[in-house]
């Protein structure tokens, strides 16, 4: 079988000559793009109601361009970190930033110090734009890796009383900047420019210790929003009927620094004219009186949210008539929920999608003309996309036929920042090599059927084993440990570790028998006192060896299959953690 190339193709030329910022702002159409005659807000404040214009979008991203090249000499390949959690001047940080060619690294504001730290000084960001809930985090980041603290900016935030003395904020710098003359000459890009000129830095697990940071271009992101724009404007559905529509309100609570909120959610979202509610902090009786008080027709989600709109009753309390579609990516859903959730809102239309950060954005889209997504089903291959399916052995797979997903397009990342052996293993003369296992049919429908990569998706966030399995190392009662995802219907994985225990542990527990599970919760607390929340141990296993291949190669696979078979028989012992508790089987 020869490459596969997806429906609906080609797509539109791309800009290589525009940055981000230039595309969005200044280019009125362009034919991935309707016709916005009367455009509809923008973004609209959650908590405050406040909405806020595409031309507000505009000015204050000029202003505040102006004011981070005067005052803070932000220039051309800068990094500026944001971390944050959603906020209506996410955008405009971010944009205002690339006007002056600078680089943006968005941080996960679960983030430990530590987290943050490293973050920091893989990227050498120059400037921090925090949230204030974020501030004691940022602090004491931005001291260990020597940025001056003067060089941290807040975003505003409605609740607070209490101005920092300390910080500006980004509304008073974007009044700053609006008081003074322009200070700047936007960058502009050469011919093809925007192939290799960077737009965002992401930090995205790689299988073997810290996250990788992934170099994501400018024109990476324009092509991904063109991918998109191109296919939902071959939509022949009619108007009422259509999943995604200009002036639409969706749901804007999955986060802005992860690659699917980043580009599928927040710059499409811009550049297709619908209108964002933008939700810091996620609760699900908060989302749902958002639906009935916003009247939002589409609700990007995770697997976690489908299964509490499934099984919560406090979905029965609220209006959700005009709710049309929930989009689920970041993990797979299975065929049960899928069942579960159109029986309970009939109405509307579930599909799923499926994507990666070195891939920007979406590989697969659901399918426009299904009003449920085939079970099973990562999607359909988006537009301008060509796959191949590559057996182990190299040679290539037919449709129906597994192997490993390997895709090319204009909306794929350039590698992985100062790591040339790992990006020499993913990026391959133009190819990204995906990790996962999958195999397609004759509608170009992706299905995924095992992660190559050794990575565990925990609410759609990527979780390194061999991370975990370094860290738990440093405990003095392991001596040897392997960490497995185990499969869970609301997180889709999560981490679970077969733990060897140091000599003196063993005999510990032989004096002492309860003593194993005080060893068992101080494992766990190891973690979750150093690692955000998502990393958090599941559980404990004390075994006696770690299998391996004779070149010292851990044969995880061989634990996730005992993991699975343990927790079919109710064997597995899963452990409550603060904020995700679990039942003791």
């Amino acid at each position: 079988m020869s490459d596969i190339h997806a429906p609906g193709g080609p797509i539109p030329e791309v800009p290589y000559d525009l940055t981000v910022p230039q595309f969005l702002l200044d280019i009125d159409w362009h034919p991935a793009r309707p016709a916005l005659l009367s455009r509809a807000p923008c973004m609209i404040e959650d908590a405050t109601g406040r909405a806020i214009s595409f031309d507000e979008v505009r000015a204050r991203t000029i202003a505040l361009a102006n004011v981070l090249h005067s005052r803070f000499q932000i220039r051309d390949n800068d990094v500026v970190c944001i971390c944050t959690p959603n906020h209506v001047d996410f955008p405009v940080v971010a944009l205002a930033a690339q006007k002056l060619g600078a680089v943006v690294t968005a941080s996960n504001p679960a983030y430990t110090a530590s987290d943050l730290e490293y973050q920091l000084r893989i990227t050498n960001a120059k400037i921090l734009i925090l949230h204030p809930w974020n501030l004691a985090v940022g602090h004491a980041a931005a001291k260990a890796v020597g940025l001056p603290l003067e060089r941290t900016i807040l975003f505003d935030v409605a609740e607070s009383s209490e101005p920092s003395q300390a910080y500006p904020t980004v509304s008073e710098l974007v009044k700053e900047g609006s008081a003074k003359p322009q200070s700047f000459t936007e960058r502009r890009l050469g011919p093809n420019e925007g192939k290799t000129k960077l737009a965002y830095i992401n930090l995205s697990s790689g299988t073997t210790g810290k996250p990788k940071a992934v170099c994501i271009p400018h024109s990476a992101v324009i092509a991904g929003m063109i991918q998109q724009g191109h296919m939902l404007e071959q939509d022949t559905t009619p108007w009422d009927d259509r999943k995604y529509r200009p002036g639409d309100r969706w749901y804007a609570a999955l986060p802005f620094f992860h690659i699917y909120g980043l580009v599928g959610i927040m710059h499409f979202a811009l550049f297709y004219g619908t209108t964002l509610v933008v939700v810091p902090k996620f609760s699900f009786e908060g989302m749902l009186k958002s639906i009935q008080r916003h009247k939002i027709r589409m609700l990007p989600a995770v697997p976690p949210i489908v299964v509490l709109l499934c099984k919560n009753p406090e979905v029965n309390r609220y209006d959700l008539s005009s709710l049309r579609l929930v989009m689920c990516g970041a993990a797979p859903l299975s065929a049960e929920l899928i069942n579960q959730l159109s029986a309970r809102l009939p109405w509307i239309s579930i599909g799923q999608g499926y994507g990666m950060t070195e891939a920007v954005g979406s590989v697969c889209f659901p399918q426009l003309e299904q009003k449920i997504c085939s079970p099973g089903s990562a999607g359909r291959l988006v537009p301008g996309l060509t796959a191949r399916v590559v057996r182990s052995d190299g040679s290539l797979a037919g449709l129906g036929e597994l192997g490993q997903l390997v895709i090319k397009s204009d909306a794929i990342a350039l590698g992985y920042l100062n790591n040339e052996e790992a990006s020499k293993e993913t990026f391959v003369d133009g190819w990204l090599y995906t990790g996962d296992e999958v195999y397609i049919n004759d509608k170009y429908e992706v299905f995924i059927t095992d992660r190559i990569k050794e990575i565990l998706k925990v609410k759609g966030f990527q979780v390194a084993p061999s991370e975990l399995e370094g860290h738990l190392l440093d405990h003095p009662d392991v001596s040897d440990v392997c960490v497995v995802g185990i499969p869970d219907e609301y997180n889709g994985e999560l981490p679970f570790a077969f733990v060897v225990l140091s000599a003196e542990a063993i005999q510990r527990i032989k004096e002492f028998p309860a003593e194993a599970e005080s060893i068992r919760a101080a494992v766990m607390k190891h973690v979750s006192d150093n690692k955000v929340q998502y990393k958090w141990l599941a559980g404990v296993e004390f075994v006696e060896s770690v299998p391996k291949n004779p070149s010292g190669k851990l044969l995880r696979r061989e634990l996730r299959d005992r993991a699975k078979d343990m927790l079919a028989k109710g064997k597995l012992l899963l452990v409550s953690t603060k904020g995700r508790v679990r039942p003791k089987l």
